[in-house]
């Protein structure tokens, strides 16, 4: 290939302006330091390391890698920057469509859509990597930070996420999943795990976020979400206004939520600090609770929450303001105008087609052994009519979930 046609070819696998007058990083690399980041991304071979040296690089288009077993490497989260503030086309900042891939040390910041969406791959690493957009919270940043999607034995650690106007951090219909020692701040929702199988979610700050830890199973997806771990996280002062766009499912997360599971089963909340969320410390919802969905069924899919166990928090405060007219009346109500709802609330949705006797077996209820906590039944689906305080009717233990193990974690 001559040296015009391979700039064409660059331009078409990457779309942004510019070539180098010299074939590769392989042959000789350009000089310009954002070229040749090009370059190595264009021209990668399985094994590769492309080292990324310390600095700000422009880029006005998406970085796509379709390579198998690949490391990108900077020189650290606040020291190898890859800016999109001037991006023109791409859905992405960075693209990955590959297994066996690393990612660590270096920010990307300012993108028009998902910072770093790695989609359909096998042993991600996700390691020091700051996601942000620096203009604050804006319903125009891009939705997700960190986003692997459709993957597999996936580990995020010591990574940031500021900023985006769905989730700082989401893994979304994957499979063995750790999160740990990650810092998410000021995004619609801290974390997400939505509809995965199999997640460890540890370590973490999650502050200053509309809605802290979010575990979701939503319909029309591939696979239902069941067994997340939520433990040893600091969750404190989620009470950004929700800046998510209309008609997307974050938007109608409750500013003020410390930890939201939603319609998903088997999880294990435990050894928590969770404090000063303004709706509630944790929240506890079915699919049919949403105003958007009307409360219709939706066939093949089971959008109540189930097997939820939640012990041995650290809550505090929390519950004094509720982003809802209606749970905030009902606060009144219950517990004065200067009262606070309890630690848990839940929206009172049950499967009818799984009582036996008029009651849901044990192995599917929200058991709660943590002290002095007490249970909210809101009756949602008594439109709020009766809700009623059930601590008792919950103090119940279900077997602890299993870790999750990954190799890349050491575990």
């Amino acid at each position: 290939m001559n040296r015009f046609a391979w700039c064409i070819a660059a331009l078409a696998t990457i779309a942004i302006a510019g070539c180098s007058n010299k074939e590769s990083e392989r042959t000789g690399a350009s000089e310009d330091p954002t070229t040749r980041l090009i370059e190595q991304f264009v021209s990668a071979q399985p094994g590769d390391v492309i080292e990324i040296p310390e600095g700000t690089y422009s880029l006005n288009r998406s970085l796509t890698l379709n390579m198998d077993n690949i490391t990108v490497r900077g020189a650290g989260m606040d020291k190898t920057i890859l800016s999109f503030k001037d991006q023109l086309a791409g859905a992405e900042g960075v693209l990955v469509n590959a297994s066996n891939f690393t990612i660590e040390d270096l920010a990307i910041v300012d993108t028009k859509g998902d910072a770093l969406k790695v989609n359909e791959g096998d042993n991600i690493v996700i390691r020091r990597v700051r996601t942000e957009w620096t203009g604050g919270p804006k319903t125009e940043n891009g939705a997700y930070g960190i986003y692997p999607v459709q993957t597999s034995n996936v580990l995020i650690e010591d990574s940031v996420a500021i900023g985006a106007s769905d989730a700082g951090i989401y893994v979304g219909q994957s499979r063995n999943i750790i999160v740990r020692n990650n810092r998410a701040e000021q995004n619609v929702a801290g974390i997400e795990i939505e509809n995965s199988v199999g997640a460890d979610v540890y370590y973490n700050v999650v502050k200053n976020n509309t809605g802290g830890i979010l575990v979701f199973s939503m319909p029309d997806l591939p696979m239902a979400g069941h067994g997340t771990r939520v433990y040893a996280n600091n969750i404190l002062k989620n009470n950004t206004p929700n800046f998510g766009a209309p008609g997307t499912a974050v938007a109608g997360v409750p500013t003020g939520t410390g930890i939201l599971i939603n319609s998903n089963d088997n999880i294990e909340i435990f050894e928590n600090r969770v404090e000063d969320n303004l709706t509630a410390n944790v929240l506890i919802t079915s699919f049919y609770a949403s105003t958007l969905q009307d409360r219709k069924p939706v066939e093949g899919f089971d959008g109540f929450p189930e097997s939820i166990y939640i012990h041995n928090n650290t809550f505090r405060h929390g519950g004094e303001k509720p982003d809802r007219e209606a749970l905030d009346a009902l606060r009144i109500a219950m517990f004065g105008e200067g009262g606070r709802l309890p630690d848990v609330v839940w929206d009172g949705f049950i499967n009818p087609e799984k009582l036996v006797d008029g009651q849901l077996p044990d192995a599917l209820a929200i058991c709660l052994d943590n002290g002095s906590s007490q249970l909210l039944n809101a009756d949602a689906p008594g439109n709020y009519k009766m809700p009623r305080v059930e601590t008792e009717l919950h103090k119940c233990k279900h077997d602890p979930l299993p870790a999750i193990k990954i190799a890349a974690a050491g575990e």
